[in-house]
């Protein structure tokens, strides 16, 4: 028997139960049930959690497993996109990629910033220090660049000096192994190898901007570019260009060759000019005067008057005109130089003796608007279209005036680039026909497709006898060299100073054809504001005239222009 005690709900008083012997103390059906459930749900918690941290575990285990990825704040590992390696017409190398490393810091990890830029300064004496502390002293920095593009011993000696969270990274450097040789026409890089200027820069807008940014330039992908220029004779040029500067005492000084047939621009050269090397230390050196830069072109512009006025047949080269007194217009005179006879004069004879009334006169008769017609026929009052992105649009009066008609037939008025006038040259020696200039290789087939004719072949072959007649006769005589049969034309043009003509100070150049019996070639060549010449003259004939003969006397055997002394042209007019 059992005997409970148990307090009444009711009454608060105790109470005793008693149960028979065949009691047996059990819960309800209804907490039995609840019990297992609890069991069951605790069980599965349990398996879950196991199972939740096995997976941890095991992925755990996975990653510890893969190589280590770089989990610090340093930007990612990535080399300078590679450019295609520059050659000449004969596969010369005029630029190409090498391998080089660049310095950096991680700031917050620099424990003495101060000790840091002392060592660093005794291998780059030229730093700025206050820049470098204070990169290095930016303990909030993870990365920062110190030094771009160190060679090797810089490299070599950094690492020796033992300074703490410096670290290297490779990058690509462009290199011009020809310096200052063919600056202009190749351009230069920026510090991430991207085109800033010339045929760098042609480069990117062809599509190697895009390339790179897809990751696609890698060595292995790029064919070098082949230029037209010939290193050989670009070296020529460059060398009688840069000897012209300090021989005539001038301002700058430029000089082109183009092939009349295809439009190749053999050899180009504008000083001063740069390292593309090191740009940023010859910064007044990157203005290339022979496309980027403008100017009066002086009696030049003859050849262009000429031609016209016998191409409509206004003229023919017997005709005549009076220069025997200077000519007024409009309350100005335009007179001769004090060389060119006081008389009447053929065609041949104004262009021989350069004679601006001569000339004046027979612009008047041609007339203003055929004027205009033919010069923008020419290329001379548009810009030049080539590879070269440098490239400057000619000066015109907003509104042609008859004295800005008379004024343009002699050079003045007008300001071109000397790299246009050379192509409008070009273009009446060789039958005619105007080709664009390049500055890639292009065979005389490709360049058919694109000419364009501007003048009958027969004025092409006036001009041409014109040409010789000045260059055995006139005042071409200076640039003529034995053999190969020199024409062309000169021009000394009165510079322009705080809006007044300087009777002083002039641009002078020389536009010349090779060998004239035959012609495969234009040069030009300019010398801005020279302060003597040959005599100590500093008109073309005695400045711009004789670096044509300079250029062609050491270039035409390396172009493959086989000399004749026998031939002459003249004898056929």
């Amino acid at each position: 028997m059992s005997i409970i005690h148990a307090l009444s709900a009711n009454s608060g008083r105790l109470i005793r139960l008693t149960f028979g012997p065949g009691w047996r103390q059990r819960p309800p059906a209804r907490a039995v049930g609840q019990s297992k459930l609890t069991k069951a749900r605790i069980m599965m918690l349990g398996g879950g959690l196991i199972v939740c941290y096995a997976a941890i575990f095991a992925r755990l285990t996975y990653f510890d497993m893969e190589p280590k990825a770089d989990t610090s704040s340093i930007p990612p590992e990535h080399v300078t996109a590679a450019r295609p390696d520059i050659v000449d017409r004969n596969g010369e190398l005029l630029a190409t990629d090498i391998r080089t490393v660049s310095m950096f810091a991680e700031p917050n990890r620099v424990v003495d910033p101060d000790e840091a830029v002392e060592k660093i300064a005794t291998v780059f004496p030229d730093i700025d220090r206050k820049s470098l502390y204070k990169k290095l002293a930016d303990h909030r920095s993870h990365f920062a660049w110190l030094r771009r593009q160190l060679t090797p011993k810089q490299q070599s000696d950094i690492l020796a000096l033992g300074i703490p969270a410096i670290g290297f990274r490779p990058e690509v450097k462009r290199f011009y192994p020809g310096g200052r040789t063919a600056a202009h026409i190749l351009g230069y890089v920026d510090i991430d190898n991207h085109g800033v200027a010339g045929m760098e820069k042609y480069l990117d807008m062809q599509g190697l901007s895009d390339l790179d940014s897809t990751g696609l330039t890698s060595r292995d992908t790029l064919e070098p570019v082949r230029l037209s220029i010939d290193l050989r004779v670009q070296n020529i040029v460059h060398d009688v260009v840069e000897d012209a500067i300090g021989r005539y005492k001038g301002q700058s000084a430029g000089a082109v060759i183009l092939d009349i047939h295809t439009g190749e621009v053999l050899a180009m050269a504008s000083v001063p000019d740069f390292d593309p090397n090191d740009p940023q230390s010859d910064v007044k050196g990157w203005l290339n005067r022979m496309s980027n830069g403008t100017d009066e072109m002086g009696s030049v512009f003859k050849t262009f008057s000429i031609a016209m006025a016998l191409d409509t047949g206004t003229v023919k080269l017997s005709d005549t005109f009076d220069a025997g007194t200077p000519l007024h217009y409009g309350g100005f005179t335009i007179h001769d130089d004090r060389d060119v006879p006081r008389r009447v004069l053929s065609i041949p004879e104004i262009f021989r003796y350069s004679s601006n009334v001569g000339t004046a006169k027979m612009m008047m008769k041609v007339g203003m608007d055929i004027q205009k017609s033919y010069l923008t026929r020419f290329g001379l009052l548009s810009k030049m279209q080539t590879e070269l992105p440098e490239v400057a649009s000619p000066y015109q009066p907003k509104v042609w005036k008859k004295i800005n008609s008379i004024t343009i037939a002699f050079g003045h008025g007008v300001a071109t680039t000397p790299m246009q006038t050379a192509v409008a040259g070009a273009a009446l020696i060789d039958g005619g026909e105007l080709i664009e200039p390049t500055f890639l290789e292009r065979t005389q087939a490709e360049a058919e497709k694109t000419e364009r004719p501007i003048v009958k072949k027969s004025t092409s072959d006036a001009i041409r006898y014109l040409f010789k007649l000045n260059g055995e006769q006139g005042t071409g005589k200076t640039a003529d060299v034995p053999g190969f049969h020199v024409g062309g034309k000169t021009g000394t043009a009165n510079k322009v100073i705080h809006g007044v003509y300087s009777h002083k100070l002039s641009f002078n150049s020389f536009l010349a054809a090779f060998p004239m019996e035959n012609p495969k070639y234009v040069v030009l060549a300019f010398i801005d504001q020279p302060l003597t010449g040959l005599h100590n003259l500093n008109l073309a004939t005695e400045t711009a005239a004789p670096m044509v003969h300079d250029i062609i006397s050491h270039a035409a055997p390396l172009l493959g222009v086989q000399p004749d002394f026998g031939a002459n042209l003249l004898a056929s007019y």
